[in-house]
C-alpha cells in the first residue's frame, strides 16, 4: 500500500481525473466512479478488485485504521493527501476525509441470478438521493436485485452512492433503459410484477394477493409515478394504503414496505420468522 502523503495536491494528474468522476459522462467513458465516507469506502474495499485508489487524510485514516488496512490487504494505493483535496474530489459538503475510485459496478439483466424471489424495479426514478435510498432499503430487506429503467439517474452519482451507504456493493444493481426487455427477464424467471400506485383497487393488505410467490415491486418516478403502458405491462397494481392524513409516502418508504412485505411472506413460507 503506498503512502504518498504531501505528494499530491489539488492540481495533480490524479485529483483532477477523480474530481472528474463527479460527471456521468465521464464515469461512462471511464468505467469508474467514486465512494466517500467510510461506510462506502470499506464496502467496497471488501467487494475484491473495485478500489483502484483511496485518498485519505491523516486523520482520517487513523480514525478508520480498519478501511486502511483493508486496502493493504487488497493492494490497493492508499494515498494520504491534505483536507483541501479531498474537498476538491467529494461531492459532500462536509467529506469525511476517505474517497475512492472504484471500477463500474452496475451490470447488464445477464448479472440477474437465474433464481429470483425479489425484486426492486424502479422506472424513471430521477433523484440520485431516492435511487441511493432504495437500493439500502432493498438490500437490508434481502432482495436479489435492484433494477433501474427508463430514464433513471445513474446509481454510481456520488449522492447515490452516499445515500446507498454501502449497499450499492452488496447486490446486483441492473440498468437496462427498455422497460420491456427487464419485464421479459423477469417474466422468464417466473417472477410476477406488482406495480405501485395509489389509484390501484387492491391494497397491500389484500388477501387476494400471494406475496410468497417471487415477486418484483415495481416503483415509478417520484412526481409522476408510472406511466399508463408500464402499469399495463406489470401482472397487478397495488396501492401501499395511507392509514392518517399523510398526502402519500415518500419512495424510498413505500419500497420499504413493500420489500418487507414480501420479505415477510417469504420467510413464513421457508420457516423463517
Amino acid at each position: 500500500m503506498a503512502s504518498l502523503e504531501n505528494a499530491l495536491t489539488v492540481r495533480s494528474g490524479r485529483v483532477r481525473y477523480a474530481r472528474r468522476l463527479a460527471t456521468r459522462a465521464f464515469r461512462a467513458k471511464t468505467g469508474e466512479f467514486l465512494a466517500e465516507g467510510p461506510q462506502a469506502v470499506r464496502e467496497a474495499l471488501e467487494l475484491p478488485g473495485t478500489v483502484t485508489e483511496v485518498f485519505a487524510t491523516a486523520e482520517a485514516g487513523e480514525r478508520h485504521a480498519d478501511v486502511g488496512e483493508l486496502a493493504h490487504r487488497g493492494g490497493v494505493t492508499w494515498s494520504v493527501v491534505g483536507d483541501d483535496v479531498v474537498a476538491e474530489v467529494a461531492d459532500a459538503v462536509t467529506p469525511q476525509g476517505l474517497v475512492a475510485v472504484c471500477r463500474d459496478v452496475v451490470a447488464g439483466l445477464d448479472a440477474l441470478p437465474r433464481q429470483l424471489r425479489l425484486v426492486l424495479l424502479c422506472h424513471e426514478i430521477r433523484d440520485p438521493g431516492n435511487v441511493g435510498a432504495v437500493i439500502r432499503c432493498a438490500d437490508a430487506a434481502g432482495a436479489d436485485a435492484v433494477i433501474l429503467t427508463g430514464d433513471s439517474v445513474d446509481p454510481q452519482n456520488p449522492k447515490a452512492v452516499r445515500a446507498s451507504a454501502g449497499s450499492l456493493f452488496h447486490l446486483p444493481v441492473v440498468v437496462h433503459g427498455a422497460h420491456g426487455g427487464a419485464l421479459a427477464a423477469l417474466q422468464e424467471r417466473d417472477v410476477q410484477v406488482l406495480a405501485t400506485t395509489g389509484s390501484a383497487d387492491v391494497d397491500l393488505f389484500d388477501a387476494s394477493l400471494d406475496l410468497a410467490r417471487p415477486t418484483a415491486w415495481l416503483m415509478g418516478n417520484e412526481a409522476h409515478g408510472l406511466p399508463p403502458e408500464v402499469l399495463e405491462a406489470s401482472d397487478r397494481a397495488v396501492a401501499v394504503p395511507i392509514l392518517g392524513r399523510a398526502e402519500s409516502l415518500n419512495l424510498a418508504t413505500a419500497a420499504a414496505v413493500c420489500l418487507y412485505a414480501s420479505a415477510k411472506a417469504l420467510a413464513s413460507t421457508s420457516g423463517g420468522t
